[in-house]
């Protein structure tokens, strides 16, 4: 008889890495997914660790934020790395991947793994205290468990997150289009996005659309807050007039002279899909049609599927969590992933092993100390853990150097980053040694 030593409920990102990192650390893993029997507002497929807003898991260069983490990812053995790897899309100096075959690789890879055991059901609490739990279930956990984390943590924190639209190969106007990546990233051909640029004229119309355009609103009780780093398209044009022009609309960096250029990333291997980079929305879908129509490469596009706005939900865990996450109402259990505060694909993976390794640290006796806070796991974790002030706001973020110790001594700025990176990588290696 299959009995557990831990239990993980939810099989996104996070709890496909903290399941993956405990079964291969010997420990006999429930691993509790509810879909497909429920689906979330976000999901499409029965399949872990399914990527809903983009195929990019950002820059793969170590000397970036994001390519940092990862390099510390792949370092302490990262199955959704390891997966992304294998199934990825040429998409420039970032880690793209075919998103059906990547979900599939990390479903297989659990589902034959022996100290895994696949439970499809939702999860409609919490388990007793007898063996250990990580809820990764997700910002968009419902059901009764997400009632019973509500109890313990309260309901006050959440932000609305987009998703962008994809688009058909064949239905883009490629008289309207080219091929390029910006300052030439990728792969030697430079192709690894199409461009679609747009005049003054045609942009300015475009930005008043977007603003004018039907969105679909929140529900009554809720205030429509946004996470900075995944802003609707139509909330940007709000802003100013030329924000799109220098933001996911910018041509620097592409041989044109246009004004402004919407890019076009490949969506899965065989290139016959893309993402409109930058172009997550609340837009209703008819409006989505209407709107980006007057893109002249997509005036006749056939959408594979719409743009779409979910609620994702949060704590603050420096006021309920304890140093090793966890829920100080019920010590047995930790959270990982996005709910704990962290934002971004990445960022939920790195809570997720993170949340295994203190898991299985407690299970042999050998308490993990926490990562050094010059490493992107330790920027993280630290900045979720810092106690704040009354009054002191706490929001959801993306791994970024802000969140790092600054240099000793001086630096050049053009500098400081590969410095950044060269400490994380030194105080990675030292940390993985000792909880190895």
């Amino acid at each position: 008889m299959f009995r557990p030593d831990v239990i993980v409920i939810g099989g996104g990102l996070a709890g496909s890495e903290a399941a993956w990192q405990l079964a291969r650390r010997g420990l006999k893993v429930s691993l509790i997914e509810q879909k497909p029997a429920r689906m979330s507002p976000a999901h499409t497929t029965p399949l872990f660790a399914e990527l809903v807003c983009s195929n990019s898991l950002r820059s793969d260069d170590p000397d970036t934020p994001a390519g940092l983490l990862k390099a510390e990812l792949r370092r302490a053995g990262s199955l959704i790395v390891e997966c992304a790897d294998a199934t990825r899309v040429p998409a420039g100096g970032a880690l793209a991947v075919d998103r059906h075959a990547f979900s599939r690789l990390v479903t297989t890879r659990l589902a034959l793994e022996p100290n895994v055991r696949i439970e499809r059901r939702p999860a409609e609490g919490l388990p007793e205290a007898d063996v250990p739990v990580i809820v990764a279930g997700g910002p968009l956990v419902g059901g009764g468990l997400a009632a019973r984390i509500r109890s313990l943590c309260g309901d006050r924190f959440y932000f609305y997150d987009a998703i962008a639209p994809i688009v058909e190969a064949d239905s883009i106007d490629w008289d309207h289009a080219f091929r390029g990546s910006r300052w030439g990233k990728g792969t030697d051909d430079g192709g690894d996005y199409v461009n679609c640029p747009m005049s003054t004229a045609e942009y300015r119309a475009f930005v008043e659309a977007l603003r004018a355009g039907q969105k679909v609103p929140p529900r009554a009780f809720e205030e429509p807050k946004y996470f900075e780093g995944c802003l609707p398209i139509e909330v940007m044009a709000d802003r100013g007039d030329d924000v799109l022009a220098f933001g996911p609309m910018k041509p620097v960096g592409l041989e044109t002279r246009a004004h402004a250029v919407v890019q076009l990333r490949t969506e899965n291997i065989y290139a016959t899909s893309f993402n409109l980079v930058g172009f997550q929305t609340r837009l209703t879908y008819g409006e989505q049609k209407r709107i980006f129509a007057m893109i002249p490469a997509l005036a006749k596009a056939e959408f594979l599927r719409f743009g779409s706005i979910h609620r994702n939900s949060y704590i603050e865990s420096w006021r309920l969590c304890g140093s090793e996450l966890e829920l100080h109402a019920l010590p047995h259990v930790r959270l990982a992933g996005q709910i704990t505060g962290v934002e971004g694909y990445i960022e939920s993976t790195a809570m997720g092993l993170l949340a295994a390794l203190f898991t299985h640290g407690r299970a042999i006796g050998k308490p993990v100390p926490a990562p050094p806070p010059t490493t992107g796991f330790g920027a993280l974790y630290h900045h979720l853990m810092r106690r704040r002030a009354p009054g002191e706001p706490f929001s959801p973020t993306n791994i970024n150097f802000g969140l790092l110790p600054p240099l000793e001594g001086r630096a050049k700025k053009r500098d400081r980053r590969a410095l950044h990176a060269a400490r994380a990588q030194e105080a990675m290696g030292s940390w993985l040694a000792e909880v190895a």
